[in-house]
């Protein structure tokens, strides 16, 4: 039943399970489990899924250009595995229309919300290596990110990146960030980051992972000073 259900998801994606359970899992978004351990969402997948992106991501950079030094690497592997990123690849797959949420989370629109496409997109990546292993991931990849590389490096620099120009275009040094709380279990960690510049107000973001925190602080800094918005 459940691979007849995502037949057209995983036309799509270009990768047929063997473990139908293992799709089912990367589309359950945490809105079903309400904390019960005994719904199977896709954050554990995520959480691999993400590792996965970045390593074919970093791949991809260090094969195809070899002109590139770290630096040059470095914002675009962040632009390349960003969540906005991730959510363009949900939407190009079709993703969005096979999510499993609460009705309460449909409602607020959650199908379309980036932050939801982003995870899913990334469960998906980390259930299709679980059940065909790297090359089976990277076909996924080679699909979106692979044939869009160039356009999505330039069309998404990270808000980490951009605010550590905007600063130092005006000569107020490098931002520093502390992470101001650190809780959850050690698979599902939550993160509180503070972004500091000298003489600025500090912002506050928070994420899975040191990195989404700092991206999410970041962004919270730039939308302030009105050069970010809600939307990037």
């Amino acid at each position: 039943m459940t691979k007849r259900k995502f037949a057209a998801l995983e036309k799509s994606i270009g990768h047929e399970f063997g473990d139908a359970g293992l799709l089912a899992r990367a589309l359950t978004h945490s809105s079903l489990s309400g904390g019960d351990e005994t719904v199977r969402d896709l954050e554990r997948l995520e959480f691999l899924g993400d590792r996965v992106l970045g390593l074919l991501t970093a791949e991809v950079l260090w094969r195809d250009y070899p002109e590139y030094a770290e630096g040059d690497m470095a914002p675009r592997l962040n632009a390349l595995v960003r969540k906005e990123t991730c959510a363009k690849a949900a939407l190009h797959f079709g993703v969005d229309d096979h999510i499993m949420m609460s009705e309460w989370e449909e409602s607020a629109g959650g199908r379309r919300k980036k932050a939801i496409l982003g995870d899913v997109m990334e469960a998906l990546l980390g259930a299709i290596y679980i059940d065909g292993g790297l090359e089976a991931a990277r076909g996924v990849y080679d699909r979106f990110w692979k044939p869009n590389l160039e356009d999505l490096s330039k069309l998404h620099k990270d808000p980490k990146t951009a605010l550590q120009e905007w600063s130092q275009q005006r000569k107020l040094g490098t931002p520093d960030y502390d992470v101001v709380e650190a809780e959850g279990p050690a698979h599902a960690p939550a993160f509180t980051i503070e972004v500091r510049i000298k003489g600025k107000k500090p912002a506050r973001g928070e994420g899975r992972s040191k990195r989404e925190a700092q991206m999410a602080a970041a962004r919270a800094f730039l939308i302030r000073q009105k050069i970010w918005t809600e939307d990037e």
